[in-house]
């Protein structure tokens, strides 16, 4: 068990190895929203250990886990506000 990076799976932030389940997606669950580590694991169909051990890297690297969702909200904000605007204008 351990925490991975490919850049060929979520864009190269770390994961749990064998899973698409990011470090971030298991933090943004136990410190944000405040789900127990037990019901995360359950729902993720991962072990507790590997919650833990996804959760223990996001407390070692937190400003590059800061950062990636710094990176994560501007290009969601990119998009979004492409999205938003017409190519061209009606006459």
């Amino acid at each position: 068990m351990t925490i991975t990076r490919d850049d060929d799976v979520l864009g190269g932030e770390p994961r749990i190895d064998e899973t698409r389940v990011g470090v971030r997606h298991v933090a943004a669950r136990v410190i944000d929203s405040g789900q127990s580590p037990a019901y995360v694991a359950d729902q993720l169909d991962l072990s507790l250990a590997e919650v833990y051990e996804a959760l223990s890297y996001y407390y070692d690297h937190v400003e590059e886990m800061r950062d990636l969702e710094r990176e994560n909200e501007d290009a969601f904000e990119r998009v979004r506000e492409s999205s938003l605007k017409p190519k061209e204008t009606i006459q």
